[in-house]
């Protein structure tokens, strides 16, 4: 019983969150916010920039794919700092980032054995899916993947999301703001399992 009431206190707070998104728009600064927020999910923060992305360009469609282009030069200038992170910094830094997102290492190992399989298309797998970029930005760095494939699989895989949602505001922005606003209790719900989801995704694949 007492998941009801703290489901309703999260999709108000969601509803709060969104409001205050959508307000960026308006804003002389909302770009830099956009573009500081795609920056630091892609090296530290947990919360990804697509959230503010739908708001802004669902808001003003037509600046939509200036907006899917800010988002990606952000993550991938995160990434890279993600990545020397891995690379200079994990006995600090680095060891205290992976304390918070995974604490028994089980995500570490279980990407480590990607990149041994796979190389970059693991990394560009997260970069498209809600799979935690940072993680394995800063693994990148860590455990020696070169810098030129790294690069190259966060410039697609980050490009290929972001300006696929940038086109869909382009061209449906206000339906898809009309969309969110009449099914927003759905929408929330549905990206906190998708933003769970990429956790949960590593631990059991």
């Amino acid at each position: 019983m007492s998941r009801i009431p703290i489901l309703g206190h999260f999709i108000r707070f969601a509803r709060r969150m969104y409001d205050w998104m959508l307000a960026f728009a308006d804003k002389p600064y909302a770009g830099r916010a956009l573009f500081g927020l795609s920056f630091i999910e892609s090296s530290f923060f947990p919360i990804p920039p697509d959230p503010l992305l739908l708001a802004m360009g669902a808001e003003k469609p037509d600046k939509a794919l200036r907006f899917a282009g800010l988002t990606t030069l952000g993550s991938v200038l995160g990434a890279i700092f993600g990545f020397i992170i891995g690379m200079y910094l994990m006995d600090t830094l680095g060891e205290w980032l992976l304390d918070l997102y995974d604490s028994d290492r089980h995500t570490w190992n279980k990407i480590e054995g990607w990149f041994e399989s796979y190389g970059s298309l693991a990394l560009l797998m997260a970069a498209i899916t809600p799979i935690p970029f940072k993680v394995f930005t800063i693994a990148s760095g860590a455990t020696g993947v070169a810098f030129l494939p790294f690069l190259g699989a966060c410039i697609v895989g980050r490009a290929f999301r972001f300006y696929l949602e940038g086109f869909l505001l382009k061209y449906f922005g206000k339906p898809i703001l009309e969309w969110m606003e009449k099914w927003f209790d759905i929408v929330s719900i549905g990206f906190t399992i998708l933003l769970i989801g990429g956790f949960v995704v590593i631990k059991y694949l």
